[in-house]
């Protein structure tokens, strides 16, 4: 077992109890909760967890190799660090702690528009290795701007974010005050007095803001401006016309990430994508939609052999990621996974939670007769219902 690993803490869901208790309230439901109601946040894992795997134990068995080759790159598991949004405000240099570790493990860091480290220092700390993903500007020269700074920072990979034709309704960030700006209510300061470390760290690292908008930012823009800035300065909404511009500028590899229909993996095909990201956006956006392994599983059936199919939402663990890789995701991602790792063990919590994935992963491959990653759709013995 790796020496990151923290025997304290052997589970996701023991990261998730730590940080609830780490870190203040109002940034503990923004990282946690989806929208409306939840109810396809809850469904997302309940779903995934309804596919089974078939051991094979009278076998030969040489051990695991968890490398896997994802356009065209090699990385030392099948999963990924995916991008969040506002990730220091759940941890001061959350983006930082997890794009290092995810270097040193070899696997990739895709970092948010919206995020709060820039995309200059991440290619730094990753060595040009790291992903972006953009949030589509309203104006050309923004977006062909953010693309010039992407492909000088040497981002192999380009994630056009395609599920947030408008921000999600979430009651608890609007009671919160997590809105744009930010409300700081008498409940919100005793949160974060009862939490001291976050509340001294967050001091000494500065507020969180958008730190790949501060050069377009205007000269004098108050908080109270901000929000406005933003819906301005970005278009959630993608059609052709958006993605042909892309498609001929960016010289790397180019990934639509929040499909979850086959219509829209078949006009990725169509507009020359090389791969999609199955994703509901963690069940933030739409809580009336399916769980995302049902359409992942059927996109990988149906459009597998045309571009790269990969996945991520309600994947929180190394069994998840094995499940997703059986119903024929060729790569996965997860979120609140890495940033509850973050959030419970500060600096160490990046390498923790990829030591504990890869532990978890390991195991299961070994349980049912696997030496390789590609060999887990020959261990379905249950898809999905419904997919």
């Amino acid at each position: 077992m790796s020496r990151s690993f923290d025997s304290r803490w052997p589970s996701v869901a023991d990261l998730r109890a730590r940080a609830a208790r780490r870190i203040p309230r109002f940034a503990f439901e923004y990282l946690d909760g989806g929208c409306n109601e939840d109810v396809n946040l809850e469904r997302n894992t309940r779903d995934l967890r309804e596919v089974e795997l078939e051991p094979r134990y009278l076998r030969d068995h040489a051990g695991v190799d968890l490398s896997t080759s994802i356009l065209g790159i090699e990385y030392g598991a099948p999963f990924g660090v995916a991008p969040v949004g506002l990730q220091g405000l759940v941890w001061p240099k959350a983006p930082e702690i997890l794009a290092k570790a995810a270097f040193e493990s070899r696997l990739p860091f895709v970092l948010s528009t919206v995020s709060t480290a820039s995309i200059e220092t991440i290619s730094e700390i990753t060595e040009g290795s790291a992903w972006f993903q953009l949030y589509h500007p309203t104006e050309d020269a923004l977006r062909d701007d953010l693309l010039k700074r992407a492909e000088a920072a040497g981002c192999p990979v380009l994630v056009i974010l395609c599920d947030v034709p408008t921000f999600g309704h979430r009651p608890r960030d609007i009671r919160n005050g997590l809105a744009m700006p930010p409300k700081l209510t008498l409940r919100n300061f005793a949160q974060i007095a009862m939490r001291p470390e976050w509340a001294l760290r967050t001091l000494l690292a500065g507020a969180p803001g958008f730190a790949n908008m501060e050069p377009y930012l205007p000269k004098g823009l108050d908080l109270a401006q901000l929000g406005l800035f933003m819906d301005q300065t970005f278009s959630g909404r993608l059609d052709d016309a958006k993605v042909g511009p892309i498609r001929d500028r960016w010289k790397g590899k180019l990934v639509l990430k929040g499909v979850a229909s086959e219509a829209d993996a078949e006009r990725a095909v169509a507009l020359g994508l090389d791969g999609v990201i199955v994703s509901n956006h963690g069940g933030r956006q739409l809580d009336a939609g399916e769980s995302a392994i049902k359409p992942l599983t059927r996109i990988a059936r149906s459009h597998g052999d045309k571009l790269e199919v990969m996945m991520d939402s309600g994947i929180r663990s190394g069994p998840d990621v094995a499940r997703a890789l059986a119903s024929g995701a060729r790569f996965t991602f997860m979120g609140r996974s890495f940033m509850y790792g973050v959030a419970a063990l500060g600096d160490a919590g990046g390498r923790h939670t990829v030591a504990l994935l890869e532990t978890e992963l390991r195991q299961v491959m070994e349980q049912v007769g696997c030496e390789r990653v590609d060999e887990l759709p020959g261990r379905l013995a249950k898809a999905v219902p419904g997919a």
